[in-house]
Formats: C-alpha cells, structure tokens, sequence
C-alpha cells in the first residue's frame, strides 16, 4: 500500500469515528440545554433561586457549587450560555471525548469552589463559569496538541467565544468574572492535563515514511573497511637508476 493511500485510509476511519462522536455530542449538548430551561421555568416557582446560588465565604452558600450552573437570572442570561453550550459542549465532545467527560465535571465543582473562596459577595448563578471553563479547555487541547483537527477546534472557539478571554476581568456589574476566572484557570489546567486521552488526527504520510527503518537503512549506506577494498593500482617500487633531483633553494 503506497503512502497516499495508506493516509485516506486512515483519514477516513478517524473523520468516521469524528462524525459519531458529533452526534453523540450535539445530543447531550441538546439534551442540557432542555434540562436548563427546564430549570429556568421552574425557578422560584418550586424553590428559592437565592437558596440555591454560590454565597461566597457561607457555609450555606457552598450548596450553590453543584446547583449554581443550572440556575439563571434572566431568558437573555439563559439563551448566552445556551449557545456556548451548543457550540462549546459539542466541540470538545466531538474531538476530544475522553477528556471532556473528565474534564467537564472538574469545571463545574472547581470553578464553584474558587468562585466561593475569591469572591467577596452576592449570589452567583448561570453556566458561564462551565462555558468558559470549556472555551478554555478547548484553547489548552489546541496549544498542547497541535494537530490539524485540535488546531481547527481553538480557532472555531475563538471564533464565535473571543471575547470570553476578557469576561475573567472585571468589567460589567452584575456579571461574575470570578465564576469566569476560576472557569477559566481550571479549564485550561484540564486541557493541559488531559490532552493525550484522545487520539490524534492522522498525518499524511510521504515515501520516505514507508521506508526501511534508520539502522537497516544505515547498513546499506555503511563504507567498507580499508583492508576489504580492492586494490586497483600500487605504486611501483624505486629502480636502481631512479634518482631524487635536488631543489635549489632561491637564494643560494
């Protein structure tokens, strides 16, 4: 099998392999923006949205850490997270599946303990420490992996996500750039962490590639040694006539 065709074929197994975890992805990622407008419709209805949020430096405010993401303030605070969620969620489910699933449930406690630990009041709520938390792993995988798909995924987050790199600061009242930051610090750790759990995008493969290895290589081009090349010509040995010419030196 030539080297070309050897790459398509590998491609092709791996885009197929891609394009199930895309589906599987897309689905879950669906599947949790039902369950957030589920929550949305039923807050402060059937429970107390305050009750329920990260309240910094209160022991009662630590429930907030396993709730906090699910809860929102407003449909608009909602839809933004929805779309990260769509976009993000489905990205690093599709190409880096393994390290999503580990990764996605450190971000969400993480992110809640540090907003709980370096926040200096109010009540925090929303997805966006986990969105951003993805952004961000997706920006690590690339930066440390750097194949073609991993490459592709970082510039789609930047792309539609940019301006999350600046949500870690404070800029906006009301918004939690310390969910953000503490999203963002724990989710690019677990991109670095995590970025050999998936396989690779296969590199095309030249000639050379399918070559012997380097010492059978080396072998062939080895030089023999002196004594096992052939003698083709020998210097004569001096006649009894032969004699050495005197050079004069210039200023004699």
């Amino acid at each position: 099998m030539d080297a070309e065709t050897l790459y398509q074929t590998r491609n092709a197994a791996y885009l197929g392999r891609v394009k199930r975890q895309f589906n599987r992805a897309l689905t879950l990622s669906l599947s949790w923006i039902a369950m957030l407008l589920a929550v949305f419709l039923m807050q402060d209805r059937l429970f107390d949205t305050r009750a329920l949020a990260i309240e910094p430096q209160k022991t009662e405010g630590l429930i907030g850490i396993l709730s906090a993401p699910m809860l929102h303030g407003s449909f608009e605070h909602l839809a933004s997270n929805a779309f990260a969620i769509l976009i993000l969620g489905t990205l690093a489910g599709s190409l880096f599946p393994r390290a999503s699933r580990a990764a996605l449930p450190v971000v969400w406690i993480v992110s809640g303990i540090g907003t709980w630990f370096i926040s200096l009041g109010g009540h925090h709520i929303g997805a966006s420490g986990v969105t951003v938390g993805l952004m961000f792993f997706l920006i690590a995988q690339g930066l440390r992996r750097r194949d073609r798909m991993s490459l592709a995924g970082l510039m789609l987050a930047l792309f539609f996500f940019g301006g999350m790199v600046l949500s870690v600061l404070p800029q906006e009242a009301g918004v939690s750039w310390e969910y953000h930051l503490s999203g963002a610090l724990v989710g690019f750790v677990c991109g670095l962490l995590f970025a050999g759990w998936d396989e690779q995008a296969p590199e095309r493969l030249y000639s050379w590639d399918l070559e012997p290895e380097a010492g059978d290589a080396d072998a062939e081009l080895q030089l023999p040694k002196a004594q096992e090349v052939p003698v083709l010509w020998q210097r004569p040995e001096p006649r009894g006539g032969d004699k050495v010419l005197p050079f004069r030196r210039p200023d004699s």
